[in-house]
């Protein structure tokens, strides 16, 4: 999507974009029968991927609509609670804000705004926001590992993409872009092909 204008928060927007293809990265590496299994049997505190899904969507609807003064068409959820309409729902809803938020001017990112019981300037907010999806995704890649899923990169390589960047690993996403992630992830669900499992464990600390 081309900048409206040169303002000092773009490199902000772009940064949100980014968070949005990666959140969309990690949903795709799960299958439909991941979706409702719990950490641990038995803990409820611990969310599903399903209910981390239900929590994105809403809890950035929330944000932006309460905090940003954003507000986008339709529901936050989808109708059905299914892996690809989450997907779609999501994409639609994050292109949107994008929209929206490429308008913006330099005076509306540093107004403050009201953040919980204290006041915060839109683009701390945004970072804010940012990290609070990293810190969920990490946790749902947490899940997929314990289900044995094999994880793509989302930031940098990863176990399953051939070790660790001291290792000179491969960065491997899942898709090259959302339009062509939605489209597989509602087919055939042709990811990038990862390389063989290597021999060692992957960690800074070599074995004992």
């Amino acid at each position: 999507m081309a900048n409206v204008t040169p303002d000092t928060y773009d490199f902000l927007v772009d940064t949100y974009r980014t968070e949005i293809e990666k959140t969309l990265s990690v949903w795709s590496m799960a299958d439909d029968d991941d979706l409702r299994v719990r950490p641990r049997a038995g803990d409820r505190a611990g969310r599903t991927l399903l209910e981390h899904m239900v929590h994105q969507c809403t809890s950035e609807n929330g944000w932006f609509v309460g905090m940003l003064g954003i507000a986008v068409p339709g529901n936050p959820l989808p109708s059905t609670e299914t892996r690809t309409a989450f997907l779609a729902c999501y994409a639609a809803a994050g292109d949107a804000r994008l929209a929206a938020l490429w308008t913006k001017d330099d005076a509306w990112w540093r107004e403050e705004v009201a953040f919980y019981c204290a006041a915060a300037c839109r683009a701390w907010v945004l970072v804010r926001r940012i990290a609070h999806t990293a810190h969920h995704r990490g946790q749902q890649t947490m899940l997929l590992r314990a289900r044995g899923k094999p994880l793509h990169s989302t930031y940098g390589p990863t176990a399953d993409t051939g070790g660790l960047g001291k290792d000179q690993a491969p960065v491997i996403y899942p898709y090259p872009d959302t339009a062509t992630l939605l489209r597989e992830e509602a087919g055939a669900r042709r990811k990038q092909p990862l390389p063989p499992p290597v021999a060692r464990a992957v960690t800074e600390r070599p074995d004992a």
